[in-house]
C-alpha cells in the first residue's frame, strides 16, 4: 500500500468534501494483477453502504475524466473503521489520548514498529508516548499509522 500522490488526493477530496462527508485519506495497491484504490471517508452519523455507493459513483465519474491512474484498478469506498488508518497531521492531534501503532518507512532508534499512546503534533512530529518514554515521529517518515481499538471490560464473563 502506498499513499496518493498530492495531485490525486486533489482530484478526490473535492468531490468527497462537496458530498458532505469528511475524506479521511486513501491508499493505491498497485500489483500487476489487481491494483486496488481505497478511499477512506467518514461524517458524523458514520458510514452506510449507501454512503460509500453513492461517493464510489461520483468519484468514479470524476476518474475516468481526469484519468490520473493509468491501467485498470479496482475503486473501493470504505469507513475507516475502528482501526482507522491515520494520514494527516490533524488526525494524529485530533486522536491525541488514544492508543496507536505506527510503521516507519525506516528504523529510528532502532525499530520501525512502535504502539504507544498519542500526545499529538509538535511542528511535523508525531509525538508517540510507548512504556513511558515519548517519541518523536516525524510525520513524513511513516508508511502507516492506525488506531488500536480499546474495548472496556463489563466486568461480566461469558
Amino acid at each position: 500500500m502506498s499513499r496518493l500522490p498530492d495531485k490525486l488526493e486533489g482530484i478526490i477530496e473535492p468531490v468527497i468534501t462537496a458530498m458532505g462527508y469528511e475524506f479521511v485519506g486513501a491508499e493505491f495497491n498497485k500489483s500487476s494483477k489487481n491494483s486496488v484504490l481505497r478511499i477512506y471517508i467518514d461524517n458524523e452519523d458514520g458510514i452506510q453502504l449507501d454512503d460509500c455507493s453513492r461517493v464510489s459513483h461520483q468519484v468514479s465519474g470524476v476518474l475516468d475524466v481526469e484519468d490520473p491512474i493509468p491501467g485498470h484498478y479496482t475503486l473501493e469506498i470504505s469507513s475507516p473503521g475502528l482501526d482507522r488508518l491515520l494520514f494527516r497531521a490533524e488526525h494524529f492531534q485530533r486522536f491525541s489520548g488514544h492508543k496507536a501503532h505506527i510503521r516507519l518507512y525506516a528504523p529510528q532508534d532502532g525499530r520501525k514498529k512502535f504502539t504507544g499512546e498519542l500526545l499529538g503534533m509538535d511542528g511535523q512530529d508525531v509525538l508517540l508516548s510507548v512504556d513511558s518514554e515519548v517519541y518523536r515521529l516525524p510525520l513524513n517518515a511513516i508508511e502507516k499509522a492506525r488506531l488500536v481499538p480499546e474495548f472496556e471490560s463489563t466486568g461480566r464473563r461469558h
